[in-house]
């Protein structure tokens, strides 16, 4: 008789040890720099509802509705069961969920409505934290925002629309406008044959009988979010390419002619829905005069860009949370990961480029804030520095979600992390609103154009002046090289503007461990060509304590 093995406790080959609790939950707001650069830049008043938001962000359910807006995908339905043309995109609760806080807590186009100073810097610190959930919700709440100031341009058109694209109220369906409790915007540019080259737009406008309303035919490439109650379009009419509102829904009630060919099979963002619509006699509102669309959308362009930076910015945050969390709490080799030198240089290496991205995205949402309100120099600034911080933070984001990723190993590349998510996530903010190519060369032309944004940008750089050796260095010679600019170089000279002007807050405004640090990797070349390459003598210590609170 064969003896009977001895019997095993249950599940004895799979104990759990040596493997970090659950993140959540856990207070996304709970980053010095954020909250410094909240105060500083004139929302100290909205501090208590960020910090509050922070929790719900980090909180156990939101973060389940981020992996599930993600995990259940928008689907869209062409036709009802009849055969009646609806193109409808359907989304899980969890998606709704998140767009209901996001609207609520006024990361939409509230800003617009209060006459309050701060307002754009509290709404932008609010998507720092609030993204902490996900990414792809902050696609439609950004249009929305953005698509106000271009409104403007046709003052009638905004009576109507302004106060539901600013209203706190998130009431999805396709409706007539006008009944909604609020509303959401979306936009339509690029077209297959142009993308960022949208004066090749083929789209027609065509005049109606009635003053200011068109009917448009063609086809967009790209127009996210298309669940959205109205969009700002471009097309050709025949006074050159311009702007027009075009509402899903028309005043009567019928549907406009909006048909979704297809969503987009995209590498991230995958809970929004990004699509193809066609315009086929499609009713159409003009915004602006004829021949000056780009312009009257330009500022929208100008709020999304900002919104890429927070995006980038706030994925930075986010990931390296994780990567701390895990160090924290993983041992190998007799230490905690934390504890190990090599992967505190890692850290703080990390630490540094996001405090620098978060510190960044506040200086220019101040600079926003205080544009709106009249303020010409901060305008002029506002113009060349947030394309070069549109360049750059979104150009970083990829290698630094990729070496958090790596911080937690393997368990970092399976989907369960949520690191492969954001790692998808990352590339798209220097791909929306214009590639790094785009970005580059619009800085060249508002250096050429606007000499008033050269100067506010150096008058900028000049308030940290003396204090750090290699920054002073730095915008000494970036003076000479602008001079010497051109498209070939545009991107090398773009990079060196980014770093000294991050330099320059940090110095101003960053603890010395931080500010110093900083100066000497990415102003004074003391560096290597991946993270974790800080120098001897490098406080890690007071890097990590700072970003990483216990």
């Amino acid at each position: 008789m064969v003896p009977m093995p001895e019997q095993s406790p249950p599940l004895a080959t799979h104990d759990v040890t040596n493997q970090p609790p659950p993140l959540a939950p856990y207070d996304a707001s709970a980053d010095a720099a954020l909250l410094e650069g909240l105060r500083r830049e004139g929302a100290g008043w909205a501090e208590d509802g960020v910090r509050l938001l922070g929790l719900r962000a980090g909180g156990a359910e939101a973060q389940e509705w981020g992996e599930l807006a993600n995990r259940h995908e928008p689907e869209l339905r062409t036709h009802d069961r009849y055969g009646n043309r609806v193109d409808e995109v359907e989304f899980h609760p969890s998606w709704h969920h998140l767009m209901d806080t996001a609207v609520a807590e006024g990361l939409a186009g509230t800003p617009w409505a209060e006459d309050r100073p701060g307002a754009h810097v509290a709404r932008t610190a609010g998507g720092l934290v609030w993204g902490h959930t996900e990414a792809g919700h902050g696609c439609p709440t950004s249009m929305t925002y953005a698509a106000v100031p271009a409104l403007r341009a046709q003052p009638e058109l905004a009576k109507v629309y302004e106060p539901l694209l600013t209203s706190r109220e998130y009431d999805p369906g396709l409706r007539v406008p006008t009944e909604k409790r609020g509303l959401l915007a979306g936009m339509g540019m690029t077209e297959k044959q142009g993308g960022s080259d949208v004066r090749t737009n083929t789209t027609v406008a065509t005049p109606t009988d009635e003053p200011g309303v068109y009917t448009l035919r063609g086809h967009k490439w790209f127009t996210s979010a298309p669940m959205c109650d109205v969009f700002l379009v471009l097309a050709q009419a025949p006074g050159g390419l311009s702007c027009f509102l075009v509402p899903r829904v028309l005043p009567d009630g019928t549907r406009n002619t909006f048909r979704i060919q297809r969503l987009k099979d995209k590498l991230g963002n995958r809970s929004n829905a990004s699509s193809e619509p066609e315009f086929d006699r499609t009713v159409a509102w003009l915004v602006g005069p004829e021949g000056r669309g780009v312009k009257t959308i330009i500022e929208m362009v100008n709020c999304t860009r900002l919104d890429c930076v927070m995006s980038s910015a706030t994925l930075m945050r986010k990931t390296l949370v994780e990567a701390g969390h895990h160090a924290r709490h993983r041992s190998a080799f007799g230490a905690r990961l934390l504890d190990q030198p090599l992967m505190r240089n890692v850290l703080a290496d990390l630490a540094l480029e996001s405090e620098a991205a978060t510190t960044l995205t506040l200086r220019l949402a101040g600079a926003a804030d205080r544009a709106v309100r009249g303020d010409e120099g901060e305008r002029a600034f506002r113009r060349i520095a947030t394309a070069v911080g549109k360049y750059w933070v979104t150009k970083r984001g990829p290698a630094f979600t990729a070496e958090a990723l790596e911080c937690l190993g393997g368990n970092g590349y399976v989907e369960d992390s949520g690191m492969p998510r954001h790692y998808r996530e990352a590339p798209l903010l220097s791909i929306w609103e214009g590639s790094g190519n785009v970005n580059a060369l619009d800085v060249l032309r508002a250096l050429g154009r606007s000499p008033e944004s050269a100067e506010s940008f150096f008058g900028e750089l000049a308030l940290a002046r003396g204090a750090n050796a290699h920054l002073d260095a730095t915008v000494t010679s970036l003076r000479r090289e602008l001079t010497e600019a051109d498209q070939l170089s545009a991107r090398r000279v773009v990079e060196r503007m980014a770093l000294a002007l991050q330099g320059s807050l940090l110095v101003r405004h960053a603890p010395p461990a931080v500010a110093d640090a900083f100066c000497a990797t990415r102003l004074g070349g003391d560096w290597g060509h991946s993270f974790g390459t800080l120098p001897s003598g490098t406080d890690l210590g007071a890097i990590l304590d700072r970003a990483l609170p216990v």
